[in-house]
């Protein structure tokens, strides 16, 4: 019972960190950000307007990222009576997953999916913390090959998947915890524009 003080002193201080470099790293991404989102929404709202979709893919914290962000495309924000928007999470189909990975490579299990599934105009939202993930890569030039636009939610300096996106959008942080916030974020800001400027 003598150290529950120190507990308690320890966890508050914790969270304020936390919540404070939180903070601190969504300040930061006005400047860092904001002319890469810009520049998303318009290549997400050219695509709807010509009747292309989204494609999106990423690994662990990043493949939840993807499905989340598909949903609110498909299903809605806040509008409530708007037409779906076609959106496509490639994190989504354990068969498809599982037999990539055996029979063509993990590596290869995102490209594949962009292959069958993406179309000249389409966007691919490519996520990854590091800018390193060598499946992300790999659909990223997929998508490149076959006419798409490639978003990149990247952060860590934007790695090796900056140079190849169209549009890299940086989070300004090495925390992975910070960069995932940050792409979360990011996502829900352009979903919302993209919505309210096409449904009113």
């Amino acid at each position: 019972m003598a150290h529950l003080p120190l507990t308690l002193v320890y966890r508050q201080k914790y969270i304020q960190d936390q919540l404070a470099d939180s903070a601190e790293t969504k300040k930061k991404m006005f400047d860092a950000c904001a002319g890469d989102i810009l520049k998303a929404v318009d290549a997400i709202i050219k695509t709807y307007n010509s009747g292309g979709k989204v494609l999106l893919c990423g690994n662990g914290g990043s493949a939840a990222d993807s499905q989340h962000i598909a949903t609110e495309l498909v299903i809605r924000m806040t509008k409530p009576n708007r037409r779906a928007l076609a959106a496509v999470a490639l994190t989504t189909d354990s068969s498809m997953l599982t037999a990539g990975g055996n029979d063509i490579g993990f590596e290869n299990v995102f490209a594949r999916q962009v292959e069958g599934l993406g179309s000249r105009g389409d966007v691919l939202i490519a996520i990854s913390t590091s800018g390193k993930s060598e499946n992300v890569n790999r659909a990223i030039h997929e998508a490149k090959k076959k006419g798409m636009t490639v978003i990149g939610f990247l952060g860590k300096g934007g790695g090796t998947s900056k140079d190849l996106c169209d549009v890299p959008i940086v989070i300004p942080s090495d925390d992975t915890q910070r960069i995932q916030e940050g792409h979360i974020t990011v996502a829900h800001i352009i979903c919302g524009i993209v919505e309210n400027e096409m449904f009113g």
